[in-house]
This record gives C-alpha cells, structure tokens and sequence, in this order.
C-alpha cells in the first residue's frame, strides 16, 4: 500500500493482490504477523469462552468486566509511576486491568446477593461506577503525567498497530491459557449451564464453577484490551457464539464453530486493518463478526430467516391447497367450479396471486387439471384429498367425544390440525373411536 503523499492527505488507497495475499500468508511482516496471530488467538478464546457465558445468560457480565478494567489500567499505571517502575508495561497495566475486573465480579455477586437487585441493575450500576472511575482517573494522569500518558486512553477503543512483539505474544498466550482452561472444564461449565439445579443436588460445587467462568471472561476480556479496546471486546465475547448458535443444536459442535468463527474474525478483521491502516483493527474486526452474524441470521439452514421464511411460505402453500382438495374432494365430483373456488379465497383470505400459486403448485404436482370454469382433481388429487377430510372428521369426532368440545367450537381448531396430523395419530384416533363406538354399542339401552 502506497504512503500518504501528504500529512493531510487522509485517504485510502486499496492494496493490490500481491499486499492482500501477503498479509493473509503472514509475510508482511513479523509485527504485522505477530498481531493477527493474537488477534486470531483472541478471537478462538472469546468464542469458546463466550459459548459458556451465553449459556450461562452470562453475556453482558463481560460488558461489566471490560468496563470495570479501565480503573485498573489507570491504577496500575500511577502505583508503577510512584515506586519508579516502567509505567506503561504491557503486564503491568494488564494485571491491574484483571484486578479491577475481578473486583467487579465480586461486586455483581455481593449486590446480587445481598440486595434485592436484580442482574441487570447489577451489572449496569457496576459498569457505570467503575468506568466513571476510569475516567476520573485517566484526566487525573493526563494531568500529573501527560507525557507518560500518551496511549493508555487507546484501551478504551483498542490500538493494534501500537502493539509490539511482546505485546502480541502475551495476548496470544493469555488466549491460549483460556481455551485450554475451557477445555478442561467443559464437561463441568455443560452440566452447569444446562440444568444448574440437577448439578448441585449432585453435589457439584456450581457457585466456584461459575466464579471460574467468570475468571475466563476476566481473562479474555483483558487479554483483548489493547486488540478491540474496553468499549468494543464484549462484542468479540458474545457475536462469535450467537452466529453460531444459528448453525448447530450440539454443545460441542457450537463450541467449534464458535471458536472458528470468532478466530476467522479476528484473523480478517486484523488482516484488513493493516492492509488500510487507517481503519482501527478492532473496530474493523467487531464489524466483520457483525457480518457473520448477518449472514448466520439470514443464510442459516435450519434457523436462518431465509429458511424460516420458506418453511413457513411451504407449509402456508401445503395447508392452502389442502383446503382446495378438501373442497372439491367434499363436493362429491373432484370438480370446483371458478364461482367455488373464488369463495373459498375470499373465505380463507387468499389473493388473487396467492391463489394462483397454489392452483399452479398443485398442478405441477400431480393433483389437479384445469377445467372448463375452474378444476378437477386427478387421482392423486382424489386421494389426497380422500386423506385431509378423513382427518377433519377423525379429529372433530375426537374433539366432541372424548374432549367435550361443543360441535359449533371445533371447527376452527380442526381446520389448524388436520394438515398436521401423522399417520400414527390418525391410526391411533381410528382405534380410540372404533373402541368408543364399540363400547357404546355393547351398552345397556
């Protein structure tokens, strides 16, 4: 990518091929390497540990926590600068960020415990407290210390391109350290996360299972300080798991692609950013999770709107051309004049071009033929049809019989039923009511 030409010249040149596959293949430099195999890092951690935290309905205690380190960055920074250390170490301002950040865990148990808040009013009075805090803090340095100073304000919206070597190297490590740590819990956080009360009657200690879980989030959520900032790392910890969750109903499938997800965010999101140096890397990054969760919630197979969508568009067309075969199916001929046909519409509510898809699906299947001034049914018309009115009937009879439902109050929840009903209920409601009218017939007048 070509320098600016000037101080004020503020635009973006798009890199050609050749920057673009060099950065992805980890030759753009060992800086540039370094950073977004961290960034890959955080992104596998955030993801694995967040699956636990949405589970655990935990997922806006990381919102706490990131808020809750600011004051730690800050104190660390000042009791460093008063004993005449190195100020601005990178472990050194990160230990107090997990120490503040525990602290506000503590603080959420003890309000939750002891008070009758409730979680939410919790984390958001923590949240608030302990990020004003930061700030008071931060002005303070920025006063007492302002050349010292310069950069640690970057840990409220992340600065990648200031991180070194070593700097990517110990988030890359604390990132390993979480997954790991998850890892070797996982069966411990599932039976948790899933049935907390059968866990404790089991005699599993689920109050420090949680407060380890809370020390993982405490451990992601600091490790991704100086990658996506305070404001934005609570994103990495919940986007990642909830894309996810639109693809998979297993537990461990979930915690896979959570990880691969969050890890592919991170690895893009930072690849980006340095191939356009003037877009922030962890902004970048939250905004291409946010792409994936998009594509998650609208492309998904089974829980994706899309496929949602056409299920429902199916089964409104499947129950539509039921009711036709039904009508003409009843009306003894398999026939259903034009003048028949637009009075079911009306009744039923159909438009004009809903109708005609469904008279248009219904003869691409098989099952009816236009006629002269409306329809007939074919055979496998007939039979189907045959089959959603012995489903009416079975279902009605059951309901005034065996449910006590008066014959004008069934016909509405009938006509919501029969299209759904198996055949192993249609064979069982045949047996029950063949029994009832035997059992009838054997009694005494």
């Amino acid at each position: 990518m070509s320098p600016p030409r000037s101080i004020t010249d503020v635009t973006d040149a798009w890199p050609g091929w050749t920057a673009v596959l060099e950065t992805l293949s980890f030759r753009a430099g060992h800086n540039t390497a370094m950073v977004m195999l961290a960034a890959t890092l955080l992104g596998l951690a955030a993801g694995v540990v967040g699956v636990f935290a949405m589970l655990r309905r935990r997922s806006l205690m990381s919102d706490a926590l990131s808020h809750a380190t600011l004051p730690g960055i800050a104190a660390a920074f000042l009791l460093t600068a008063a004993i005449g250390g190195e100020s601005r170490a990178m472990p050194v301002l990160l230990a107090g960020a997990a120490v503040t950040a525990i602290l506000g865990v503590l603080c959420v148990h003890g309000l939750l415990r002891h008070t009758r808040l409730h979680e939410d009013a919790a984390i958001g009075i923590v949240l608030s407290v302990f990020f004003g805090a930061g700030v008071v803090l931060l002005s303070w340095i920025q006063q007492v210390a302002p050349a010292g100073a310069a950069g640690l304000e970057g840990f409220i919206h992340g600065q990648t391109a200031a991180m070194g070597s070593g700097d990517a190297q110990l988030m890359a490590a604390i990132a390993v350290a979480a997954v790991c740590g998850t890892g070797l819990l996982l069966k411990e956080f599932a039976l948790t996360c899933f049935d907390e009360a059968f866990a404790a009657a089991g005699g599993w200690p689920t109050g420090r299972i949680d407060l380890v879980l809370m020390a993982l989030l405490v451990t992601v959520t600091v490790a991704g300080l100086q990658a996506v900032g305070l404001l934005l790392v609570v994103a990495m910890l919940i986007i990642p798991p909830a894309a996810a969750r639109f693809w998979t109903d297993r537990l461990w499938t979930l915690v896979l692609a959570a990880g691969l997800i969050g890890a592919a965010c991170g690895y893009f999101g930072s690849a980006t950013s340095s191939l356009l140096p003037r877009k922030p890397a962890g902004a970048v990054i939250v905004l291409v999770a946010g792409g994936v969760f998009a594509a998650s919630l609208l492309l998904a197979p089974r829980r994706g709107v899309l496929a949602q969508t056409l299920r429902r568009l199916g089964l409104r067309l499947r129950i539509a051309g039921d009711h036709v075969l039904e009508a003409a199916h009843d009306r003894g001929d398999g026939r259903l004049p034009a003048a028949a046909l637009g009075h079911l519409a009306a009744v039923r509510g159909w438009s004009r071009g809903f109708t005609a898809i469904v008279l248009r699906s219904l003869h691409r299947t098989g099952r009816l033929q236009r006629g002269d001034g409306g329809i007939v049914l074919t055979e496998a018309g007939r039979r189907d049809g045959a089959r959603v009115s012995r489903n009416h009937r079975l279902w009605e009879a059951y309901l005034v019989t065996h449910a006590d439902i008066a014959p004008s109050h069934v016909d509405w929840s009938v006509d919501q039923v029969e299209h759904v009903l198996p055949e192993a209920v249609v064979a069982e409601l045949e047996r029950t009511l063949a029994a009832a009218d035997a059992a009838g017939a054997r009694a005494p007048a």
